[in-house]
């Protein structure tokens, strides 16, 4: 744990990220337990080289050079698998709040114990579809799951209050998927007023691949 916290902590300052001591250890801690959970259930890629404090950890974090999380801002992930970008992102704002929402029970069931064992109190995960979310809105939606940039635009519609936001980390060429995303506005009342991406390999060539993706209301 402790190479994956001086790494971290190199990242971070080599990116103006602001981490305080505390958020360093639990960052490296959850990275061990992203890790002996994926051993049991499948929540990331065990295929990839990269370690996960960055390919997964500080991946996540980046989400911080593009968008300020407020104390008292509300903000659900998407999709979260497990955990991400949540759970790194609420130990980074711990006055911000986070919920956690995914369709596949045995991911949040690994988010549930991950978050306790962190004693984590800004942070929920809960176990559902998000047609099932009804009466509650946020201010920002967050998601690094694969699905369209379209549909989730849709499900974001309803959940956003006035002026929110819709961050997704995403990969490859999107300019179909964000192409059709604003085709949709025309389709579909209450899809974004904007979308932009901002690709990330512009903020550290160990994500060439990756893109950052604000749609906003």
């Amino acid at each position: 744990m402790q190479n994956d916290l001086h790494l971290l902590e190199n990242l971070c300052r080599q990116h103006g990220i602001p981490v305080t001591k505390n958020a360093l250890t639990l960052l490296a801690r959850y990275a061990g337990l992203l890790e002996a959970w994926n051993l049991k259930v499948n929540l990331v890629s065990r295929k990839e080289h990269a370690p996960v404090i960055v390919k997964h950890v500080f991946h996540s974090l980046l989400i911080a050079r593009i968008h300020d999380f407020k104390p008292g801002e509300t903000v659900l992930d998407l999709g979260t698998g497990g955990g991400l970008p949540g759970i790194p992102l609420a130990i980074l704002f711990p006055e911000t709040s986070f919920l956690l929402v995914d369709s596949t029970g045995k991911k949040i069931a690994a988010c549930k114990a991950m978050i306790k064992e962190l004693g984590l109190e800004n942070v929920i995960a809960l176990h559902s579809r998000v047609e099932e979310l009804k009466g509650v809105i946020f201010d920002t939606v967050l998601s690094r799951q694969v699905a369209p940039l379209e549909e989730l635009c849709a499900y974001s519609a309803r959940l956003l209050k006035r002026d929110g936001v819709l961050i997704c980390l995403k990969g490859g060429n999107l300019n179909e998927e964000i192409a059709e995303a604003v085709l949709s506005r025309e389709k579909h009342l209450g899809f974004p007023a904007s979308v932009d991406q901002l690709p990330i390999g512009e903020i550290d060539p160990m994500f060439s691949e990756k893109q950052i993706v604000i749609a906003r209301w």
